[in-house]
C-alpha cells in the first residue's frame, strides 16, 4: 500500500540534507523523497514502513517528529483548455531563476557545531622508545 510519511526534521545545511537523503533512500519501497529546508520537513512516498523511516532518520543523528502518515494526495487535475491556450513564448517567460545551494560552513551549522574537531600535532617518535 502506497502511503505518504511527513516528518519534521531539522535540516539546516546541505550536508544535513544529504545525510538524511542517504539514510532514507536505502529503504526498500521508497518511491519519492522530498526535503523542504524552509519548512524543515521530510516527505517520503512509497510502500516503505514509516517506523523504519523514523528509525533510519534518527540513526542519521536527527531529531524527528511525525507530522502525518497516510495516503498520498491525488494528483491535481489540469484543465486541457488552459494547456492549449499557452504558447511556447509563454513557457520561456515562466522560467524561475535557480536557487544556489547553500555552502556548508561547520562553524555556522548548529548540527555540526556539536562535533568538535581538534587538530592533532605531529609528534616524532622517540628513538629511545621501542616495542619488541
Amino acid at each position: 500500500m502506497v502511503q505518504r510519511t511527513v516528518l519534521k526534521v531539522d535540516v539546516s545545511c546541505h550536508k544535513c540534507k544529504k545525510k538524511i537523503l542517504k539514510a532514507v533512500s536505502d529503504i526498500d519501497g521508497v518511491d519519492k523523497i522530498e526535503v523542504d529546508e524552509g519548512k524543515g520537513t521530510l516527505t517520503v512516498t512509497g510502500s516503505a514502513d514509516p517506523y523504519e523511516i523514523i528509525v533510519r532518520t534518527r540513526k542519521a543523528g536527527k531529531h524527528v517528529e511525525v507530522v502525518t502518515i497516510g495516503p498520498p494526495p491525488p494528483p491535481p487535475k489540469q484543465p486541457q483548455a488552459q494547456d492549449q491556450q499557452k504558447k511556447p513564448e509563454d513557457k520561456k517567460e515562466e522560467k524561475k531563476p535557480q536557487q544556489k545551494s547553500q555552502i556548508h560552513d561547520p562553524l555556522t551549522c548548529p548540527q555540526c557545531q556539536s562535533i568538535i574537531v581538534v587538530p592533532m600535532g605531529y609528534h616524532e617518535r622517540s628513538p629511545s622508545c621501542s616495542i619488541m
